[in-house]
């Protein structure tokens, strides 16, 4: 007598799991993006620029030089400050490897022109960067938004009192005077990463390059105007200096869309509903380093500065057909923006700007 085996059921296969109609979104945009070559490097370009802001940086040195003791200097001062502001613009890309198909090359890249020529840590700008990124505007997530000396997310106002309070309370107004602080920070905020942080790559070559930038830079001005007109040449190029990062940055994302920590937004509508682009021409490309294209520049972080004009017929296209808001504004109408946001979060008001789908995800 014999016993049959029991017969094994044919292996069925694996069902594929149907990707999200929302990921997929992003993946239908990538497509139409890289086969207009978009995604390609455009290294002759970063080329051109990087020689373009190393013959500013020597125009802004010589008149330094040859100007002589003269109140024309603070005019010079206001140069160095867009020479170095323009110099974090191109920092900002190559950490964002846009510049070389290396990234140690574009470290390096970054590393130098960062840290020698804006006086930025490269290391500290990294890290942060990326973290906004990941996270624009997400609550608990993004330190762009981390209440310091401005709030930003409603309902942290709260509790502050005396001076602090005060300012708080008018922080819309202020804004603009307080960016002319920003250029100090930013240094000062370098320096202590760098001093604090070990794990810092290249810790010991940034230390050295800021220091070059932040010593040798204030000894030959004064050493150059004396130190009563030294002293004021570098006033005035840190709050030149502070003011055109602050307002270059500024409208790309602040009055947007708050997403709360604990809420699930796919990649392509976190980026586009939390980012708000500027209208304007070439030269506001250049002003603002291609950051007035917000939008673009945060679904395609990795896509040369020079392409994002072209990608954004694309994109806004894209964002229209999938219902997807896209927001642009003008300069100043962006700056009204965000000094009546600053103003109501400031002074207590719940207006948390809720992003238009968090509620489909709750």
């Amino acid at each position: 007598m014999t016993i049959d085996a029991p017969v094994r059921p044919a292996r069925q296969p694996r069902p594929r799991t149907a990707r999200n109609p929302q990921t997929q979104d992003y993946f239908d945009l990538m497509k139409r993006v890289t086969d207009a070559g978009l995604m390609e490097r455009r290294f002759r370009w970063y080329v051109w620029r990087t020689v373009a802001l190393g013959a500013q940086l020597a125009a802004a040195l010589v008149l330094l030089l040859t100007l002589g003791q003269t109140w024309w200097q603070l005019l010079v001062a206001v140069g160095f400050a867009v020479v170095f502001t323009q110099g974090a613009f191109l920092a900002h890309d190559g950490a964002h490897q846009q510049v070389f198909t290396s990234g140690s090359r574009n470290g390096w890249y970054s590393r130098i022109i960062g840290n020698l020529v804006v006086g930025l840590s490269y290391g500290w700008w990294t890290r942060k960067h990326n973290k906004h990124h990941a996270n624009p505007n997400v609550i608990g997530k993004d330190g762009d938004i981390a209440t310091g000396a401005l709030v930003f997310v409603p309902g942290e106002a709260e509790g502050r009192t005396g001076l602090l309070g005060w300012v708080t309370r008018r922080q819309g107004w202020l804004f603009f005077p307080l960016l002319t602080l920003f250029g100090p920070v930013f240094h000062a905020t370098a320096i202590q990463v760098l001093a604090t942080t070990p794990a810092i790559k290249h810790r010991a070559a940034e230390g050295w390059l800021l220091a070059v930038r932040l010593i040798g830079f204030p000894v030959l001005v004064v050493a150059t105007l004396g130190p009563g007109l030294g002293a004021a040449f570098l006033a005035v190029q840190l709050m030149a200096f502070g003011v055109y990062m602050g307002a270059s940055f500024a409208p790309n994302h602040k009055g947007m869309a708050l997403i709360p920590k604990d809420v699930e937004v796919d990649f392509l509508r976190r980026q586009v509903l939390t980012s708000r682009n500027i209208r304007g021409g070439r030269f506001l490309d250049w002003a603002m380093g291609g950051l007035n294209l917000q939008v673009e520049h945060h679904v395609f972080p990795r896509m040369a500065s020079g392409n994002l004009r072209r990608v954004q017929p694309i994109v806004r296209e894209f964002c229209a057909e999938r219902g997807i808001p896209y927001t642009e504004t003008g300069l100043v109408e962006s700056y009204g923006i965000v000094i009546r946001y600053l103003n109501r979060v400031g002074l207590g008001h719940s207006d948390p700007m809720e992003c238009p789908i968090v509620a489909q995800y709750r």
